[in-house]
């Protein structure tokens, strides 16, 4: 799309106005005369001209969403669109704001027309009908309308113009002629005008899918969380709701990281002094592997691994226990190092590295088959071979040890526990070198899948594979390599019986599988069960897809969005190419780690968030309370260096037009009474019938009110208090008529504001002649009360007519069943 930045005024009324050109060839519009040209190019030339976004996009400057609840007002858009329950309170509060001023200044109502325009900020393109694809364009006060639209709201409605917006200069050439006024709220781009919008089926196809590009691939897009790290080999929580995030150097430190990005100045942990690393590029040791205890917020424990050399020579890799400080939450206690197990390691490559918890709480830990190639080590290599613990995935319990001195305990449902051949902590064999593997949280809802460990095995000279990790399964290298055979006579062994991965790879694609994550989180429902990786040599992000009925799984090729799709504040569409590592964050949210530069020593290292930009959750639903986080030393401001789509990170400010206010008020002795809104659980529906002043019978009929409801009823006692507050209302009122006078109201009694109205006498004054209108006794707090006083003497007589005759029309309303509460109001109000 490629729409002019046409807005009129920002919402305040301050700035400058574009006005739009006459629209395209095919619009039916006469030509302007000299003045209106001149008009119209003169506001044009302040504001530059800039390319627009074709993609779903609300006026929040994020994407649209599936609200939560049913939409009583914007119904059109309570399956996908741009407003939550809230928002459509609020127009529906100012769509009765504006029916009130039409009534009381005897205006045709066009409530129709008015509804559907205003509900254009709920609709999934309202970036694109209001002009507000980016934070730094006005955005208008009335959407993009298509002439043949505009014409009919032109000639029927023209004068609603001035209550939906303070801007003056649609307010004047809405009373000028049609050509001028609809060429100020046309888009040159029709496909998005309203109503055009609606009817386009390229838009509205796959409206809320994940956006894919003509090959198929889906379309993401990613956030800077955090940047100038060397080697970022992991990203984890520690469990106990702080919702901080553990990033991880392969020179052995490990920091932390704040909700608000910043970073703290000192480390969690620095193992710089032992970990074993070099500047080499692609050096597989260092600082590998760290997990935290399923109970960290009591015990503190958390287990790390990483790359030792002993004198110099012999070359290790060890798992060790740690504690948090007693003193400072964010750092460890140096001193509290317990090694766990150590295993030699005869090459410098395939060191393994992960540790994770699973659901059972016991620790799985994950090593290379010793580096290499093509595991050459004894007859059947390492990984085969079952009294190693090279190639293997290791079960142990860290919550005790056992009489032979380990500082650990053998689970007693490890499947070769009471094999003499097998080493006990042995609890899956048979892989290469498995790098970054996870747990599948389970779907929100079903729990499907929950527990399922998901791992990435490094291949040899063709193959990379995904696999699943059962108990006891045999994972088939060095006898294959992804769904091939890799050493002939042990593929043919009858005795292999090996797991297949559930997904394999050429290197076509990749040369380094970098394992990754189920999603499970909240911000982009449409990520929901995809399970997400990469490749460390190609920069590749794939996606697995699995369908429920077979269990088999089907490859989604991921790709960074195009420009008009990431065109939102603080997105990006690029990534470094080397992915060492994903992560998840305690809410589920799903990142990946990459760096420019794979050296250990080099600080290229960035933090990506993945965000799908078709769909948001809605808001409100993913928010979370994280416990308060006690920092002693100095917070580093986060500083973003990767280049975003829009050239910024700052999120708008500006309102968008919904939170317009009308400052015109109604005078004092207005007939109508807006429904209720203060309070949730106190509702009022409108009017059953309105009179309205149009002579055309046929307009009356399809010019209908639909009345705007919330269907949440008082609870008992809210009513009873109700009931009582509505009689001393009308003793009050009676006394006062008798009287001549307004009387103070009780200290018990509220006085009525303009959110505070019963709907019985809305329902009722709408039929009123405007002569008892003018005379009505009004209770809001206005500057003319007393004028209303000295009317109110005048008219005495006429008070008690139109008494009786509200009391005869209450007594002949035919009240819907969601209005029952309010007919028990209106009886004790009698």
């Amino acid at each position: 799309m490629t729409s002019r930045r046409d807005a009129a005024l920002h919402p305040s009324g301050a700035g400058c106005a574009v006005l739009r050109a006459a629209a395209g060839p095919s619009s039916p519009q006469k030509t302007p005369s000299l003045p209106e040209l001149i008009l119209v190019m003169s506001v044009m030339l302040l504001v530059p001209v800039q390319p627009a976004s074709a993609h779903p996009q609300c006026l929040d400057f994020e994407p649209p969403f599936k609200p939560r609840w049913h939409l009583e007002f914007c119904t059109q858009y309570e399956h996908f669109g741009c407003c939550d329950q809230k928002t459509d309170n609020m127009i529906a509060e100012r769509y009765w704001d504006i029916i009130e001023q039409l009534e009381v200044a005897g205006h045709e109502l066009c409530v129709d027309m008015l509804k559907e325009i205003m509900c254009q900020e709920c609709s999934p393109y309202a970036a694109h009908l209001y002009d507000a694809e980016d934070p730094y364009t006005p955005i208008r006060e009335l959407p993009g309308l298509c002439f043949g639209y505009c014409s009919e709201f032109h000639g029927k409605c023209r004068h609603v113009v001035k209550y939906l917006t303070e801007n003056q200069l649609l307010r004047d050439t809405s009373e000028r002629d049609v050509s001028t006024f609809c060429s100020v709220v046309d888009l040159s781009d029709q496909d998005y005008c309203y109503p055009n919008v609606l009817k386009s089926s390229d838009l509205n196809s796959n409206l809320g899918r994940v956006a894919e590009d003509p090959r198929g691939c889906l379309q993401l897009c990613l956030t800077e969380v955090a940047n100038n790290l060397r080697n970022p080999v992991l990203m984890l929580h520690s469990g106990d709701d702080t919702h901080r995030m553990f990033i991880a150097e392969q020179l052995g430190f490990v920091w932390v990281y704040l909700r608000d990005g910043s970073r703290l100045e000192q480390p969690f942990l620095d193992m710089s002094g032992e970990v074993m690393t070099t500047p080499w590029l692609g050096d597989e040791r260092g600082f590998l592997g760290m997990a935290f205890h399923p109970k960290y917020r009591v015990n503190g424990r958390f287990f790390i691994y990483y790359s030792i050399q002993i004198n110099s020579k012999l070359e290790k890799v060890r798992i060790s226990e740690m504690k948090v400080s007693a003193h400072d939450m964010n750092m460890a206690d140096p001193y509290s190092e317990r090694v766990i197990l150590e295993i030699e390691e005869p090459a410098a490559n395939h060191n393994g590295g992960q540790l994770l918890f699973g659901l059972d709480g016991y620790l799985y830990i994950f090593t290379g088959d010793g580096g290499k190639a093509g595991d050459p080590f004894g007859k059947y290599g390492n990984a085969q071979n079952k009294s190693a613990l090279l190639g293997k995935v290791l079960r142990i319990d860290v919550d005790g040890s056992d009489s032979t001195g380990k500082q650990y305990r053998i689970p007693p449902d490890n499947p070769f526990g009471s094999d003499p051949d097998t080493r006990p902590e042995v609890y899956a064999y048979g892989v290469r070198n498995m790098w970054r593997c996870s747990v599948d949280r389970g779907d929100l809802v079903s729990r499907h899948g929950r527990g399922r460990i998901f791992c990435g095995d490094v291949g040899q000279n063709r193959y990379e594979e995904i696999d699943i990790i059962v108990k006891g399964g045999n994972y088939g290298w060095r006898a294959k390599e992804g769904f091939e055979c890799y050493d002939m006579k042990l593929c043919h062994n009858s005795s292999l019986d090996d797991i297949l991965p559930i997904f394999a790879y050429s290197h076509h694609v990749g040369k380094s599988v970098t394992g990754g994550y189920v999603y499970r989180g909240c911000e982009s429902p449409n990520l929901n069960g995809l399970y997400i990786f990469g490749d460390f040599m190609s920069g590749q992000i794939m996606a697995l897809e699995e369908d429920k009925s077979t269990g088999s799984w089907r490859e989604r090729r991921v790709c960074m969005g195009d420009t008009k799709t990431c065109s939102f504040p603080g997105l990006i569409n690029h990534h470094h190419k080397f992915i060492i590592s994903f992560a998840e964050d305690e809410a589920g949210e799903l990142y990946f780690l990459a760096t420019a530069y794979p050296s250990a020593m080099s600080p290229f290292g960035t933090v990506f968030k993945f965000m799908d930009p078709s769909r948001r959750a809605p808001p409100g639903k993913c928010k979370n309370k994280p416990l308060p986080v006690k920092v002693r030393g100095k917070k580093l401001p986060f500083v973003p260096r990767e280049l975003t789509v829009l050239d910024t990170n700052e999120k708008p400010t500006r309102p968008p037009p919904r939170k317009f206010k009308l400052t015109t008020k109604p005078p004092a002795t207005s007939s109508l009474v807006k429904p209720t809104r203060a309070a949730a659980s106190v509702t009022t529906s409108p009017p059953a019938k309105q009179k309205w002043k149009s002579l055309d019978k046929k307009a009356k009929k399809k010019n209908k009110l639909k009345p705007w409801r919330k269907k949440k009823v008082l609870n008992k006692q809210a009513a009873n208090a109700q009931m009582k507050k509505n009689a001393l209302r009308q003793k009050s009122r009676g006394q006062s008529k008798k009287a001549a006078v307004v009387k103070p109201v009780s200290d018990k009694v509220k006085p009525k504001t303009n959110h505070t109205a019963t709907a019985d006498l809305k329902s009722n004054t709408l039929q009123t002649p405007s002569s008892l209108t003018d005379s009505t006794v009004h209770t809001r707090k206005t500057p003319q009360r007393k004028s209303a006083q000295k009317q109110t003497r005048q008219n005495s007589i006429k008070l008690k007519a139109f008494h009786a005759f509200t009391n005869t029309t209450k007594a002949n309303l035919n009240v819907k069943t969601n209005r029952t509460m309010q007919n028990k109001l209106q009886v004790k109000g009698k």
